[in-house]
């Protein structure tokens, strides 16, 4: 192959990797609502890819690329119908809007449709499980792929493939329908929207296992679909509250770790390295979720928690006990022992660390299996000169914890006590 030929074949696969990632939502949205079968709809959008990899180095990358990908689409669904002998009025509607043997022209880049919000809604139906649920979205929402969703959680790509196929089969053995759904039923379908989103965003800031402490590609795709969720409802104050808390959270990943990649402590932390623009961009996004009058929801909450981090100077200077005060609002509107841990933290810095073991101690028994609980031990364990014990609560948290990176900031503590 000529030089020249390798550079457009190159060129032509960058293009369509680039418009997959951005447009492929809204194309197998649009050929979900056209299809009315989900599972089809995402077939044809890969058949449809497969076809721009073939034609896109031969005939040049086309002047509207979405609207090419989404009029293969429709065609391929109408040979679909063909194989099926199926010529009823869903292959009349089709051949009509596919335009015989023009291009789409009417895909406006700028314009978010009931389309995507479909696509949501239906990829985070609640007959799903979570896991199947995060990889649905990440898949035909994202426009990940099956290996970059497995590495994303380190997990083997046939058990991503398979959850899919179970996920899309769920969704036609319960009749799911490709809809957005009506206004009454959005509280507890957004709800699970709102959860899949935010245990992307988590797993992708902390990571449970691996090398890394972060996983900025996770994390970037989840702050990402929730800016496009808050587009697609700006009404709705819980996302604006979850959006709120991505963007604060995320504005600390470039101090949360050194030039090796080794954790620092949010005390040893260069505040003037944290992404001030993330930090603008939340704040804004609070002030929405607020400006609702509704009062705030357990993601705003955080998001709140999270801005008294971001404005602080230094730890010291931070407001300690709004922070108590909103952990105690939060417990109240969604008990946990991970927001009750999250508030024996705060606690310590507020009241000092006996008051806070109290609370800790407590929390033994309710999260026996993760390392957090002998972490916050013991810290709270040197910080009163209990070492021995300290030592040994230090001890359980290595056993525990999953992840290389926080394990050797826990060594580290471990080695500090002697």
């Amino acid at each position: 192959m000529a030089r020249g030929d390798r550079a457009a074949l190159s060129g032509a696969r960058d293009a369509v990797g680039a418009v997959w990632r951005i447009e492929s939502a809204r194309i197998v949205g649009a050929l979900a609502r056209h299809t009315g079968d989900f599972a089809l709809a995402e077939d044809l959008a890969q058949e449809a890819f497969a076809e721009a990899l073939v034609t896109w180095p031969r005939e040049g990358v086309p002047d509207n690329p979405a609207g090419w990908l989404l009029t293969v689409g429709k065609r391929r669904a109408i040979d679909t119908y063909r194989r099926r002998a199926a010529l009823d009025r869903k292959y009349a509607v089709l051949a009509n809007d596919a335009g015989g043997d023009g291009v789409t022209t009417d895909w406006d880049p700028d314009q978010i449709d009931d389309d995507v919000l479909a696509l949501v809604f239906t990829a985070c139906h609640p007959v799903l499980s979570r896991e199947a649920r995060v990889a649905l979205t990440l898949r035909v929402v994202g426009g990940l792929t099956s290996d970059e969703i497995a590495k994303a959680f380190l997990v083997p790509t046939a058990t991503v493939q398979a959850r899919i196929t179970r996920a899309k089969k769920a969704i036609a053995s319960a009749g799911v329908p490709f809809e957005v759904p009506p206004v009454q039923e959005w509280s507890a379908r957004l709800g699970s929207v709102l959860s899949v989103l935010y245990v992307i965003f988590t797993e992708g800031s902390s990571a449970s296992s691996g090398a890394d402490l972060i996983r900025l590609d996770l994390a970037g795709e989840a702050q990402r679909l929730a800016r496009v969720l808050a587009r697609l409802v700006p009404g709705e104050p819980e996302v604006h509250g979850l959006l709120a808390l991505l963007e604060l959270t995320a504005a600390r990943f470039p101090a949360r770790t050194g030039p090796d990649g080794h954790p620092v402590l949010l005390q040893d932390q260069d505040r003037g390295r944290w992404d001030h623009a993330a930090i603008r961009r939340g704040q804004a996004a609070l002030a929405r979720a607020e400006q609702a009058g509704r009062g705030l929801g357990a993601y705003g909450l955080q998001a709140a928690i999270a801005q008294c981090h971001a404005v602080a100077p230094s730890v010291a200077a931070t407001d300690w006990a709004r922070v108590v005060a909103l952990y105690e609002a939060l417990a109240t509107l969604t008990p946990s022992p991970v927001v009750d841990l999250n508030r024996a933290v705060a606690v310590s810095m507020a009241d000092g660390p006996a008051a806070a073991l109290a609370i800790v101690d407590g929390l033994v028994d309710a999260l026996p299996d993760s390392h957090l609980v002998p972490s916050v031990r013991g810290e709270l364990l040197a910080r009163l000169g209990r070492d021995d014990e300290a030592r040994e609560a230090f001890k359980r948290a290595v056993e525990l914890c999953g992840n290389e990176r926080e394990r050797a900031v826990l060594r580290d503590k471990l080695d500090a006590l002697g």
